[in-house]
């Protein structure tokens, strides 16, 4: 895939998570979501810093390991993630940013941008799905981000990693259904959270 493309559909990721986040009110934090036992408000926490985290990475900073803690929210957290997102698309637009490594403090390792862009649109295609689904809403991705979405999902080893405490997620279920869901089933999500 062309590096362009893969930017495009990434900031389409990112954008329809924000769509989805800027539906959540104040009395919607403590809903449940399809992430383990995460609150709305936790998940939103995650999220947030997520997008710090990844764009600190793409500025040469992702070591440190204080830009990946999560922190919790402040009295507008529709507006913090919105402008997280907005810092970290910022962030992977800048010139040079194929070429650099990313290191990710928290998976302990590096990646060439492209990879590290990869796990953060797919981390997004997922998480903006648990958020319509923490709020009851349907959630509708453009046919061509679901299908490199589903590339990335799919090279996504299901094995041990998957089965610990805090695992970014859950054990493969059995992968049937519409693109988007079977991207979900593979990365331990029921489409039918929470029947």
């Amino acid at each position: 895939m062309l590096t362009n493309e893969l930017l495009t559909l990434h900031r389409r990721a990112v954008l329809d998570s924000v769509a989805a986040v800027e539906r959540v009110e104040s009395a919607d934090l403590k809903r449940p979501t399809p992430c383990a036992d995460w609150t709305l408000a936790e998940l939103l926490a995650h999220m947030t810093v997520q997008h710090h985290g990844f764009a600190a990475a793409a500025e040469g900073n992702g070591a440190d390991t204080a830009v990946w803690r999560v922190r919790p929210l402040g009295p507008d957290p529709v507006r913090e993630y919105r402008a997280a997102a907005d810092r970290v698309l910022a962030a992977f637009a800048e010139e040079g940013v194929w070429e650099r490594e990313f290191t990710l403090a928290e998976f302990g390792a590096s990646f060439p941008a492209v990879r590290a862009i990869g796990f953060h649109l797919i981390d997004y295609v997922v998480h903006g799905w648990d958020v319509a689904r923490a709020l009851g809403n349907r959630y509708r991705l453009a046919p061509e981000l679901v299908e490199v979405a589903s590339r990335i999902a799919f090279a996504v080893p299901d094995d041990g990693d998957r089965r610990r405490a805090g695992a970014a997620f859950g054990a493969a279920l059995p992968a049937e259904g519409e693109p988007m869901e079977r991207i979900l089933l593979w990365l331990g999500r029921s489409p039918r959270w929470p029947d």
